[in-house]
């Protein structure tokens, strides 16, 4: 198991993680071969309209690539659906001190070049990964790793610039991969290959077409295949999915399939489709540029007035769930914030809190959406917050469309009063729903200010007790709900299509919106 306990100290870290959330891992079905046939390689054949951009886990990464860098590389640390913390995977790691974390290498790993993983590999990638600081990379999210050293062939020690609850966490993404240091160029990304010592070992790639992985049977880790490898084919639609699990040409789907096409795959019972769980939210957000917006009552009416559960249903048809939080249920500390501090939608404790507020209604509010860059819900997202604003007779809402990047650029301007958004995390942590928003600088900064979020951002980060940390999460969240510059709406799911009789579906899935395949098994 994980070690995280600071020796000298006694202090424990375990951050909490939406478990049952990866890949389902264990050993293979034995079985005994006596005299006729040999039995057949069981090769998956697996469909997706996912693009594959980059092969190199140091570079930027959307979900399609990080499918195929999570099954083709190793990490220090994994997370596996029986656990709520990182396992080992590559090795077993520990905290001998507040900033300093001791990994300690499995003996006997190797490339399927056949060169040997030691702890060399380890300081390469990552001091690789964080020399390059390729934009949109992962560097950025180890920003409090100072160094990393290697006493010996098997042992690598990350010292960090200052206590950072999240690194066992971060260890896990895929950002974390290990490459071979003899294969792998420092300065530059590699375009044309992927050497891991993951369950996989790619044996053929045509991007955009076809990905080949065959079962790399030296891997030591946590996700051993239990399969003998997969075929991924890349298609463009939902009718091109639809067709190729139908007509038995795949055994597994997975990514743009959309509503429709899933509601037909389940009336025809031909195939399993199951929801997995997703760390994918939805959320309003209020420009602190706004004179209206900056007034709390304002936010807090809104905040008062939303039904989530005519959301899901109006606009989603309930294939996402009401979300209470900027934390979804399931991470370490989650509290369901906003139903706490306002109950039910209430049209009466709306006014009361614009009344003591000093705020004279209608209040007029412009409400910024983009039509493409959060699928085909969000126009109908809006319309119902609109109506549910307006048929309180407390606001009158503009509503304000704007496409692609020219969305994000007005929003951080101000030229919103509220701006529809969404968030898929980084890594598997509470931490990443909380700190792009409340950050100076962060991703989704709407220039809200709060020194006592600020505070208790710095205390969970340097927090070592996973209780201790949990009840200042816990904080995070209430305080947000109080002052609600952001006001979450859903948490969605990631549906998943397979052949009938395919096993571990849903522990396939990852939360992040990528896929482990090495749990798959017919």
């Amino acid at each position: 198991m994980v070690t995280v306990l600071w020796r000298r100290g006694a202090w424990v870290l375990a951050v909490g993680v939406l478990a049952g959330s990866l890949a389902a891992c264990g050993k293979p079905a034995q079985t005994t071969h006596q005299g006729g046939e040999a039995p057949k390689d069981m090769v998956l054949k697996v469909v997706t309209a996912d693009t594959v951009t980059l092969l190199d886990p140091a570079g930027p990464s959307e979900v399609g690539s990080r499918t195929l860098q999570a099954n083709l590389y190793q990490t220090l640390l994994t997370m596996t659906p029986d656990k709520p913390t990182p396992v080992p995977d590559a090795a077993d790691c520990q905290y001998d001190a507040p900033t300093t974390y001791t990994c300690s290498l499995k003996k006997g790993l190797t490339f399927p070049n056949g060169h040997e993983l030691t702890s060399s590999d380890v300081k390469f990638s990552f001091d690789r990964m964080l020399r390059l600081k390729t934009p949109g990379g992962p560097a950025a999210l180890f920003g409090s790793v100072a160094s990393v050293s290697t006493p010996d062939e098997l042992t690598a020690v990350f010292t960090l610039k200052k206590p950072d609850a999240r690194l066992p966490y971060l260890l896990t993404i895929t950002g974390a991969s290990i490459v071979d240091e003899e294969s792998y160029p420092a300065s530059k990304l590699v375009t044309d290959k992927a050497i891991g010592s993951g369950p996989y070992q790619l044996t053929s790639y045509k991007p955009g077409v076809r990905a080949v992985l065959a079962k790399f049977r030296k891997y030591k880790g946590a996700r051993a295949a239990l399969n003998d490898g997969v075929e991924v084919s890349f298609v463009s639609d939902a009718t091109s999915l639809t067709n190729a699990m139908t007509q038995g040409k795949a055994d597994f789907g997975v990514h743009g399939f959309g509503p429709g096409a899933l509601d037909r795959l389940r009336t025809a019972n031909q195939v399993q489709v199951v929801q997995a769980p997703s760390a994918e939210i939805r959320f309003f957000a209020f420009s602190m540029k706004s004179l209206v917006a900056r007034k709390p009552a304002v936010r807090r009416a809104v905040a008062q007035l939303i039904d989530r559960q005519a959301i899901a249903k109006k606009a989603y048809g309930d294939r996402v769930t009401p979300l209470y939080s900027m934390v979804p249920p399931g991470f370490g500390g989650q509290v369901d914030a906003f139903r706490s501090q306002y109950q039910e939608p209430s049209k009466t404790a709306a006014a009361a809190i614009l009344r003591e507020g000093g705020i004279t209604t209608p209040v007029t509010l412009t409400l910024g959406w983009t039509p493409t860059q959060y699928g085909a819900g969000a126009k109908a997202e809006v319309l119902e917050l609109k109506r549910q604003l307006e048929v309180s007779g407390l606001f009158k809402v503009v509503l304000r469309s704007v496409e692609g990047p020219r969305y994000q650029q007005l929003a951080r301007a101000g030229a919103f009063d509220l701006y529809h958004a969404g968030w898929l995390p980084d890594y598997p942590d509470s931490d990443d729903y909380l700190a792009p928003f409340l950050r100076d600088g962060g991703l989704y900064q709407n220039g809200y200010r709060s020194a006592a979020a600020t505070k208790l951002l710095d205390q969970e980060i340097a927090e070592q007790n996973q209780l201790d940390r949990e009840e200042l999460l816990k904080s995070l969240q209430l305080l947000i709900a109080q002052e609600a510059p952001v006001i979450p709406t859903w948490q969605g799911q990631l549906p998943v299509v397979a052949a009938k009789g395919l096993q571990n579906v849903a522990e396939a899935a990852n939360p992040l919106s990528f896929v482990y395949f090495s749990g798959l098994r017919k």
